[in-house]
C-alpha cells in the first residue's frame, strides 16, 4: 500500500511539472536580449615587486641582505597605507652575482605581492627602496573596492534594457508586456579578465645604482578606464 501511494505522488508531480513546462511553452511571449555597460577605473592594484641582494659598489665584504632591503620595503608600505595582510612573500630565489667568476656565494631574491589601495602613494613608497637592490616592478592584478556594487547595477540595468526590448517589440504587434517568466544571465565581471595596460614612465631623473651606471626609474601609473559589460537573456509574457 506504502509503495502504491508513493508510485501515484511520484507520477502526480510528474504530471504537474510536464503541465506546467507545456503551459510556459504553449503561452505567448517575446524573448529579448538586455545589455548594460560602464566605464570604471580600479581604484585597488597588486603590485609585484623583486628585491635581491647586492654588493654594495661591487664591494665584497659590503653586502647588502634580503632581509634589509625587505625593512624599507615593508616599512615604505606601511607608512603608504597598506595592511600588514596585504604584504605577503609570493616567492624566493637564489641567483649569482658574476662579479668574480670564482665568487661561489649564490645571492638571495624575494618576490613580494602588494595590494595597494592609495595609488598616490605609490612613489613615495619606491623612493624609500635602495634602487639598487630593485630587481623587478609590476602590476599582477586590479580590482575596485565597490565591485558587487557596480555588478548588481549593471544586471539591474541590463534586465531593464531586456524589457524595453520586448516592450518595443510587442508594440510593434499592438501587444504589451506582462511578466517575465525567464531571466538568464551570461555575463562574467571579472576585473583580472580585462586588465587594462598602465603607462609606465620616469617621473624624475634617473639616478645611478652601482660602478657600472646602471640607471632606475622610479614607477608611476596611470591607470586606464575598464569597460564592463552586461548580458541578459529575457522571455516575457504577451499580454
Amino acid at each position: 500500500m506504502k509503495k502504491l501511494l508513493a508510485l501515484t505522488l511520484i507520477i502526480a508531480s510528474t504530471a504537474m511539472a510536464n503541465a506546467q513546462n507545456i503551459n510556459i511553452e504553449s503561452s505567448r511571449k517575446v524573448a529579448t536580449k538586455g545589455y548594460a555597460e560602464r566605464e570604471v577605473t580600479p581604484d585597488i592594484i597588486y603590485l609585484s615587486i623583486s628585491l635581491k641582494e647586492f654588493y654594495m659598489d661591487g664591494n665584497l665584504k659590503k653586502k647588502v641582505f634580503i632581509e634589509t632591503l625587505e625593512k624599507q620595503l615593508y616599512e615604505a608600505a606601511m607608512e603608504a597605507g597598506v595592511k600588514k595582510e596585504d604584504f605577503t612573500i609570493q616567492n624566493i630565489f637564489s641567483y649569482n652575482s658574476n662579479i668574480k667568476k670564482k665568487l661561489n656565494e649564490l645571492l638571495q631574491s624575494r618576490q613580494y605581492r602588494i595590494k595597494v589601495t592609495n595609488l598616490n602613494g605609490l612613489n613615495a613608497m619606491m623612493d624609500k627602496i635602495d634602487p639598487r637592490g630593485l630587481q623587478s616592478t609590476s602590476i599582477s592584478g586590479y580590482d575596485h573596492s565597490q565591485k558587487r556594487e557596480i555588478e548588481r547595477d549593471l544586471k539591474t540595468a541590463a534586465v531593464k534594457d531586456a524589457r524595453q526590448n520586448a516592450e518595443i517589440l510587442a508594440a510593434a504587434d499592438g501587444q504589451s508586456v506582462g511578466k517575465v517568466l525567464v531571466i538568464n544571465d551570461n555575463s562574467s565581471i571579472n576585473f583580472n579578465d580585462l586588465v587594462p595596460q598602465p603607462r609606465m614612465y620616469a617621473a624624475k631623473a634617473a639616478v645611478a645604482m652601482d660602478s657600472a651606471g646602471a640607471e632606475a626609474e622610479s614607477l608611476d601609473i596611470d591607470i586606464r578606464p575598464i569597460k564592463l559589460t552586461c548580458y541578459v537573456d529575457g522571455v516575457f509574457e504577451l499580454k
